[in-house]
């Protein structure tokens, strides 16, 4: 299992979506965690957890930044926004000391970037054309149009082509500390880079920018031109960044080059070209188990049109007993008559939610202990408390290593024997009862899982085992198996909930698509209690039922 962090996640849900698509792919685990400081982000919506920090300017930045690593066991850090580039590349060392590598150029290819009178001329010095600045209007003489722009700006925030010079005195005004250069009339390219630990190019993609907003492209064409490649590497030569790193250039109506900025971060358009065949998440995951990333084939002249998306970030669900709600502005007994009715249909989670799992795992070791001739339950259950393999375990001790496929299909298949919670099987009545639809969607390999079905007795409209769909990628954090009940269903996602007991993998489905979730918070449970703020709490099926009855 990998565990990533990025910081700043904004808006970054196609990388975050690239990253999860390259675990699948090359059948690897990983669990991402976004950092963000009000925890309000869309993109934490697709992160297994969600972090709060302080600003980036704050001097504890780095030191919670560290805290969080460190409780985490993150893997590999990685920045997406230029504001913390220089600090975190800056104290490298430090998170390499708890076991964290951080994704990041050296601190002073990074100063470079950040003020454009260095990018201008580290371009210069790697012989490559780039229209260069003065820091005063006064002093500007390079003729009309010409160009503004703050010194250590981002996202084409306050920058303005100008005219004439009054129009550039009134903006250097606006801005303070600037820079003005000449304008370059043409085409707007952006180059892609993505290189190993060394800085040794492992894709470079051009692409063209059709239609750009606020800075970030909206509508761009891959442009796989052999003179913009072979200028990348001649920077990548100097520069060597550590992984993601986006060039910026205008090419005029003469056919020239003039390089304009360099963002040693992903740039907000790189999942286009990964989209494309650049795919460097995959790169990333295999850089991180000492892989070396293969040749990527990229598909030359594609056409990618990015849109909005909205996620639901915070609950408004209240019950009626004010206890359990975790809308602040919501008190005690303020549910409406107009709220009454939202709810049309619930799925369930299965393991721990509706029973308890460790109640199945004693009766599979029962089913074992049988199998070995008796009296093994309780040490199979001492090395499931210690964290082993318990079944390997106890025919190693034994002597009996031979038997071990044959056990654990004893294990897998066997008929268990469990009960629902006190209460499930009433509230599922209830909510059907009330003309709610109930599902179940649960993981795990199909026949245990639905013998534990047949065992509950648990009388649902819909269950789906997701392994069932075509293998162990389509669990949950998977919204397949959720598509379905939607469709099925012939219903809006606003109208059903989601309960479940795992807040690493159950719940981020369901808000992306725009479901409610409530986390059953179970003290019985294999995962035992996580804190969650972006869902509602419960911690016991008893006010579980209380909520739900609310709402039929």
């Amino acid at each position: 299992m990998k565990h990533i962090l990025f910081t700043g996640v904004g808006r970054r849900i196609e990388l975050l979506q690239a990253f999860r698509n390259a675990a699948l792919v090359l059948g690897k685990e990983l669990r991402i965690y976004g950092a963000d400081m009000a925890g309000t982000a869309p993109a934490l919506a697709y992160c297994d957890y969600a972090r709060r920090v302080v600003a980036m300017k704050d001097p504890n930045y780095i030191q919670k930044l560290l805290e969080i690593c460190a409780s985490d066991h993150i893997d590999l850090l990685i920045p997406t926004i230029d504001t913390d580039l220089l600090v975190l590349s800056e104290n490298k060392g430090r998170f390499e000391e708890i076991g964290t590598r951080v994704m990041i150029s050296r601190p002073e290819m990074i100063r470079v970037c950040r003020d454009k009178n260095n990018t201008s001329q580290f371009f210069v010095n790697c012989g490559l054309r780039a229209p260069m600045p003065v820091n005063n209007w006064k002093e500007y003489k390079s003729g009309y149009p010409a160009f503004i722009k703050p010194k250590d700006g981002s996202s084409s925030i306050n920058a303005f082509r100008v005219e004439n010079e009054e129009e550039l005195e009134m903006y250097a005004r606006q801005i303070g500390d600037y820079i003005v250069q000449p304008f370059v009339d043409g085409r707007e390219y952006t180059i892609d880079i993505f290189c190993d630990w060394d800085g040794d190019p492992i894709s470079i993609v051009p692409r063209e920018r059709l239609q750009v907003r606020a800075g970030e492209v909206l509508k761009t064409r891959i442009c796989m031109d052999r003179i913009m490649i072979e200028e990348a590497r001649i920077l990548c030569k100097t520069f060597k960044p550590c992984g993601a790193m986006t060039v910026q250039l205008i090419r005029d109506n003469a056919g020239i080059d003039w390089y304009i900025e360099i963002n040693p971060r992903f740039g907000g358009g790189a999942p286009l070209s990964m989209k494309a065949g650049a795919r460097s998440a995959e790169a990333i995951l295999k850089l991180m188990d000492g892989e070396r990333p293969e040749k990527l084939e990229v598909s030359d002249g594609a056409v990618y049109s990015r849109f909005d998306q909205s996620v639901n970030i915070t609950e408004t669900i209240c019950p009626a007993a004010g206890s359990l709600c975790q809308n602040p502005e919501r008190k005690k007994n303020t549910l409406k008559d107009e709220d009454k009715g939202q709810i049309k249909a619930v799925i369930f989670d299965l393991d721990d939610t509706l029973y308890s799992e460790k109640e199945y795992v004693r009766s599979g070791f029962k089913a074992v202990s049988d199998y070995l001739g008796g009296g093994c339950e309780e040490k199979l259950w001492t090395y499931f408390e210690a964290g082993k393999p318990a079944i390997d375990a106890l025919l190693k001790e034994l002597g009996r290593e031979p038997d071990t496929e044959e056990a654990l299909f004893i294990y897998r298949s066997h008929k268990p024997n469990i009960h629902p919670y006190p209460d499930v099987i009433e509230m599922i009545h209830d909510l059907r009862a009330g003309g709610v639809k109930v599902g179940i969607v649960t993981d795990g390999r199909p026949e245990g899982q639905k013998n534990k079905l047949a065992a509950l007795g648990l009388e649902v409209d819909d269950a789906i085992v997701t392994d069932e769909l075509g293998g162990i990628q389509f669990r949950k954090p998977c919204d397949i198996a959720f598509r379905i009940l939607m469709t099925r269903w012939r219903l809006n996602p606003a109208d059903i909930f989601y309960v479940g007991d795992n807040p690493a993998k159950d719940f981020q489905a369901p808000r992306q698509l725009g479901m409610r979730s409530i986390y059953f918070r179970n003290p019985d449970g294999l995962y035992g209690f996580e804190e969650s703020s972006s869902v509602t709490v419960v911690d016991t099926v008893a006010d579980l039922r209380k909520l739900l009855e609310a709402y039929i």
